[in-house]
């Protein structure tokens, strides 16, 4: 089985010490990216660790096929404690930061302790530096990466950032790179906040060998030849169908489809876009450069989350304004989807639904920890109550899009996701809308035959995540040629992605998660017994936890010394 290669470098930004260590038995075992990390966290994190504290780990995190040059590896995977969930989570970003990090040589990088000053991390082939910065407190992440340019000549490409919201540890905040790519769910910026790191960079000439099969340059060939819409118009094409078949939130979650759908949908943004984006290496070539010439706004994006969260679930019909939105959280560091759907039950709680101007200064209160920003950085789930509003998250953390009351299939996903109500985690949106061959497809309504493919699902997904491979690689690399890119039996992989969502179960399990958590906040037809079909797949308790015997026992672990 192919595998990211080197050693994984551990940085303790309080006792400034760096060392470097063979793990080459979870390299082969997890592949890479959110396997390698969830080993990591789950075998080095102590159980009962407070998510900002200074026993809390971050790992980043690359797969074997950031070693190729194939389209949809420009990716690369964080995983930690997460403050928002208060579990064990993963987060992967795309853009250009993948391949620098490769060529220092190392398998994966481990942040942990908490330095007594703001700091910038210096990571290279020959070495780790740490740097005072107390003059960027709160700076932005585009001043953070003007300065890293002009003191350092290295580019954003380079760079892991967090803006103020990282700093002041709003529960959702992202670790930004190349400016506007986020480790976005789950607030792991927040993780690097509460350590005082202001951000990694990566730089080097030590890439380790891995050799991908030549179907790389097929693969590579295809993306780059294909007429697909997601080229134009990212993963907003998908927005008027969504809000056709009732599955777009709409006004806090209160609707399920937006009136004013033509005024903010994917046609609008791809007026906006101005140029071709893409990642590393990427031939598919879907991100979304877009640029108002009216008013002189530039940003990247919005992709669809992001529209739903800020345009029809806080009421707002105008792409500019959701353009605005989408550039505000990336300059502060902030997940769009959870920030859009807290500001979204402000709104609800104020009746000020559509009120861009009230918008924009809450995302701003929010990153800084101003006024009500302060309440709101902590989350919906935490403020729920205070605001009179429902609580729309799963496990903490905010829904995304393809809502599960109409897609329910989807609707267990989010509940049964170990991150919580994450659309990527699972995935069943695109067999329920349907964007699948017929043949493939499941009635939208009801969860009959779902849990086993379900679980499949987010084997896979976890395997993808490990490789580490874009999921929007669906229709470029099936079974057939994963198994041949990664050299395994696809059997085994799924095995591999199954062992994955199993220890992040089970650490989640020590934190007392159980069944109880995976709940939404709605009613599903057959819920109760979908869930037992689901557990009784994995192997699992039915009270929704992990017997030891799958994880080799909790005394293997070094979070129980």
């Amino acid at each position: 089985m192919k595998h990211v290669r080197g050693p994984l470098c551990t940085i303790d930004v309080g006792e400034r010490t760096v060392d470097a260590e063979e793990v080459d038995d979870v390299l082969e075992s997890f592949l890479g990216g959110r396997g390698v990390g969830t080993k990591l966290a789950h075998d080095r994190i102590p159980f009962d660790a407070d998510p900002l504290g200074p026993e809390n780990r971050l790992a980043l995190a690359t797969g074997p096929l950031q070693h190729s040059r194939m389209s949809f590896t420009g990716r690369m995977s964080a995983t930690g404690l997460s403050p928002l969930t208060d579990g064990l989570l993963s987060s992967n970003a795309g853009g250009f930061l993948s391949r620098n990090f490769t060529a220092t040589g190392y398998s994966a990088v481990e942040i942990t302790g908490e330095s007594d000053e703001l700091v910038i991390v210096h990571v290279r082939d020959g070495g780790v530096e740490f740097e005072p910065v107390p003059d960027l407190e709160e700076a932005t992440v585009s001043e953070t990466c003007d300065y890293v340019a002009q003191e350092h000549g290295l580019e954003s490409e380079h760079t892991a950032v967090v803006g103020p919201a990282g700093e002041n540890e709003v529960r959702f905040a992202s670790i930004m790179t190349s400016r506007e790519r986020a480790f976005g769910r789950g607030g792991l910026g927040a993780v690097l906040g509460s350590k005082h790191v202001k951000a990694i960079t990566f730089d080097g000439d030590s890439t380790r060998e891995v050799e991908i099969p030549p179907l790389q340059t097929d693969v590579h060939g295809e993306a780059a030849q294909t007429d697909h819409i997601m080229k134009r118009q990212g993963t907003t094409s998908v927005t008027e169908y969504a809000n056709t078949v009732e599955a777009l939130p709409t006004r806090y979650f209160s609707e399920l489809s937006y009136e004013h759908i033509d005024d903010i949908s994917g046609d609008r943004v791809e007026e906006k876009k101005y140029q071709k984006g893409t990642c590393s290496a990427c031939a598919f070539a879907c991100k979304l450069p877009t640029r108002d010439e009216e008013t002189g706004l530039e940003t990247e994006g919005p992709e669809y989350e992001t529209l739903m969260a800020f345009g029809p679930n806080s009421g707002v019909d105008d792409i500019v304004d959701v353009m605005q939105s989408n550039e505000l959280c990336d300059e502060f560091g902030l997940d769009t989807i959870s920030a859009g759907d807290v500001v979204a039950a402000y709104l609800a709680s104020e009746d000020e639904f559509g009120n861009v101007e009230l918008i924009h200064d809450l995302v701003e209160k929010i990153a800084y920890r101003e006024g009500i920003g302060d309440q709101l950085a902590d989350g919906i789930d935490r403020i729920h109550d205070d605001l009179g509003v429902e609580n729309w998250t799963v496990k903490g953390m905010e829904f995304a899009a393809h809502d599960g009351r109409t897609l329910n299939g989807q609707g267990l996903a989010f509940a049964t996701a170990n991150r919580g109500a994450d659309h990527m985690y699972g995935e069943f949106y695109p067999y329920e809308y349907p964007l699948v061959d017929a043949d493939d497809a499941f009635d939208k309504t009801g969860l009959e035959g779902k849990p086993p493919k379900l679980v499949d699902l987010e084997n896979g997904n976890a395997v993808k995540d490990s490789a580490v491979l874009c999921k929007f690689s669906r229709d470029f690399v099936g079974p057939d040629r994963l198994e041949t890119l990664l050299d395994a039996d696809y059997e085994r992989l799924l095995e591999v992605g199954g062992e994955v969502v199993t220890l992040e179960r089970h650490f989640n399990n020590q934190r007392g998660f159980d069944r109880e958590d995976d709940r939404v906040p709605y009613e599903i037809p057959g819920f109760e017994d979908g869930l037992d079909e689901y557990y009784v797949e994995r192997g699992w308790n039915e009270d929704g936890t992990v017997p030891d015997e799958q994880v080799g026992g909790e005394d293997t672990t070094l979070a129980d010394d």
